[in-house]
C-alpha cells in the first residue's frame, strides 16, 4: 500500500495545456469512477483549479500506479482535441510517492506551491475536491487520513504564521493601504474613474472590506451606468467628477487618458470642502491621471503604481520568510502521517496473528474435546481457561515489540517476519501435531479415545 501523486502545475505545464486538462465537475465524477477501475487503484482523489490538476491515489506498488495515473490523465487530455499530445502532457507531469507525496499534498493545501504563496483559495479548493471523491467513495481510510490531516495543517499554518496577511496583489495593496488610513471603510465613499481590471478588482477588494457608498465615472455615461448596476453604485457625468471629490473618501483612477485627469487645483478644492479630512488617492493608470504634486497637499494621501509595487514586493518577501516557518509545521506534521501510515500496515498482521493463534487453540482443545467431555464442567473450563492464558502470553511479548517497532525504519521487516513465521499470507494449513504433541493416552482400563 502506497501513496502516489501525478499531476502537473503551473511550475511544470503552461496555460495551454492545463486549461485543456481541467476537469468539469460531471467530468470530475466520471473520471474518479474511471480512475478506480484501474487494477491496484484502492483509493483515489482529483484536484483540479486553474493552475493545477492532480491525482492522488492509493495503490500497491508505486511503479505501476504511476503508469496507470499518467495514462489515466494522457486519456482525459485525449477528449481535449489532437493538438494536445500524450508526449506533451507526459513531460509536464511529475511523480511523487511516499514521503514526497505526504510532503505535496500539505504544502498544495498550505497553499506553499501555489503561484502566489499564501493565497487562500487552494484550501476551499482541496475542501471540494475531497467532498467530491467522498461522495463518490472514491477515497477510504488513507486518503481519508491524509486530506483531513491536510486541511488541519493548512489552518495551523495560518494561524501560526502570518503568511497570508500581507497584500500580494497591487489592487489588494491599495485597500489594505486604505484601511491603514481609514481603519474601518465601512462608512467611507469611493469614487472610481474610469475602469479596467485592476480597477474593477480594487473595487471588489473594497466592497470585501465593507465599503457601501460607491460613485462611477467614465468618459462614456454608459458605461458608467452599467458598471453601477454591477457594482451597485451611483453613476455620475465624467464632467462633474471634480465637484464630487469633496464627499469621496477614497478615488480610485483608471483612465486610459495620456495625461493627469485629476488636476492638483482639483483635489486642493476639494480638500477645503471636507475641512481637512484625509482622502486617499489610488492612480492605477499607466501613463498617471492623477498629478503626481497633489501628494504635497496637507491631509492627501496618493499613491500610483510604482508605490503600489514596491508595498507588494516587500510583502512577497515578508510571505516568504513566513513561508519557511510553514514549511518546519509541514515537516513536523509528515512524521505524524507517517506514523498512522506504519502503524495502520501493522494492524492487519497483527489481526491475523491473533486469528492465526485462536485457530490453533481451538484445534487442539478440538482434538481432545471427548476427553474434556469425562471432567466435570469447571474443570472443563479450567483447561480451556489454561489454553487461553497460555496463548496469550505467548504472544504478549511479540505484539508489544511489533506495535513499538511499527514507526521505525525497521517496522517493514518486523511485520515481514512475523508473517513470514506464523504463515499469515497463506491460508490456514491444516493444523498439525509435532513429535511428542500427541493427544493425552486414555488410562489403562478405558479404551483409547480417538481423535475428532
Amino acid at each position: 500500500m502506497e501513496i502516489i501523486v501525478v499531476g502537473l502545475s503551473h511550475n511544470t505545464a503552461p496555460i495551454e495545456i492545463r486549461e485543456k486538462l481541467t476537469f468539469s465537475d460531471h467530468q470530475l465524477r466520471e473520471g474518479l469512477a474511471h480512475l478506480l477501475c484501474y487494477s491496484g487503484v484502492r483509493e483515489g482523489l482529483i484536484l483540479s483549479t486553474c493552475n493545477r490538476v492532480e491525482v492522488y491515489a492509493v495503490v500497491e506498488h508505486a511503479q505501476e500506479g504511476f503508469q496507470q495515473l499518467q495514462q489515466f490523465l494522457v486519456n482525459h487530455g485525449a477528449g481535449a482535441g489532437p493538438e494536445l499530445t500524450a508526449e506533451g502532457i507526459t513531460k509536464s507531469l511529475y511523480f511523487y510517492s511516499d514521503e514526497d507525496a505526504i510532503r505535496h499534498v500539505l504544502r498544495v493545501t498550505s497553499s506553499l506551491d501555489s503561484m502566489m504563496v499564501g493565497e487562500p483559495q487552494i484550501l476551499g479548493q482541496v475542501k471540494e475536491a475531497f467532498e467530491a471523491a467522498l461522495h463518490q467513495k472514491a477515497t477510504g481510510v488513507v486518503l481519508n487520513k491524509l486530506f483531513k490531516k491536510a486541511i488541519s495543517v493548512a489552518k495551523r499554518v495560518r494561524s501560526e504564521t502570518r503568511i497570508a496577511e500581507n497584500a500580494v496583489s497591487i489592487s489588494f495593496a491599495a485597500v489594505e493601504l486604505a484601511k491603514k488610513i481609514f481603519g474601518g471603510l465601512e462608512d467611507e465613499e469611493v469614487l472610481l474613474l474610469g475602469a479596467g481590471e485592476m480597477a474593477e478588482l480594487a473595487v471588489r477588494h473594497l466592497q470585501s472590506a465593507g465599503i457601501r457608498n460607491l460613485m462611477i465615472t467614465t468618459r462614456t455615461y454608459h458605461n458608467a451606468v452599467e458598471l453601477a448596476k454591477q457594482f451597485g453604485g451611483v453613476p455620475i457625468h465624467f464632467e462633474d467628477f471634480p465637484r464630487h471629490l469633496g464627499s469621496a473618501d477614497i478615488v480610485l483612477c483608471s483612465t486610459g487618458a495620456a495625461h493627469p485627469v485629476i488636476q492638483y487645483d482639483h483635489v486642493a478644492q476639494a480638500i477645503q470642502r471636507r475641512k481637512n479630512r484625509p482622502i486617499f488617492l489610488i492612480d492605477i493608470s499607466v501613463p498617471r491621471n492623477i498629478d503626481p504634486q497633489v501628494h504635497k497637499i496637507d491631509n492627501v494621501y496618493l499613491y500610483d503604481i510604482d508605490d503600489l509595487q514596491s508595498v507588494v514586493d516587500a510583502n512577497l518577501s515578508e510571505r516568504q520568510r513566513e513561508a519557511l516557518h510553514a514549511e518546519e509545521i509541514v515537516d513536523e506534521e509528515i512524521g505524524s502521517v507517517q506514523r498512522w501510515l506504519k502503524s495502520l500496515e501493522v494492524v492487519p498482521t497483527i489481526t491475523a496473528l491473533r486469528k492465526r493463534a485462536d485457530e490453533i487453540r481451538t484445534s487442539e482443545l478440538s482434538r481432545i474435546r471427548s476427553k474434556l467431555a469425562q471432567l466435570p464442567p469447571k474443570e472443563q473450563e479450567w483447561v480451556e481457561s489454561l489454553a487461553s492464558s497460555i496463548v496469550n502470553k505467548l504472544l504478549h511479548h511479540p505484539l508489544v515489540v511489533l506495535k513499538n517497532e511499527a514507526n521505525s525504519s525497521n517496522g517493514s521487516l518486523y511485520i515481514e517476519a512475523v508473517r513470514r513465521l506464523f504463515h499469515l499470507d497463506e491460508g490456514s494449513p491444516q493444523i498439525e501435531s509435532l513429535p511428542g504433541d500427541a493427544a493425552p493416552e486414555a488410562p489403562s482400563e478405558e479404551k483409547p479415545v480417538e481423535e475428532d
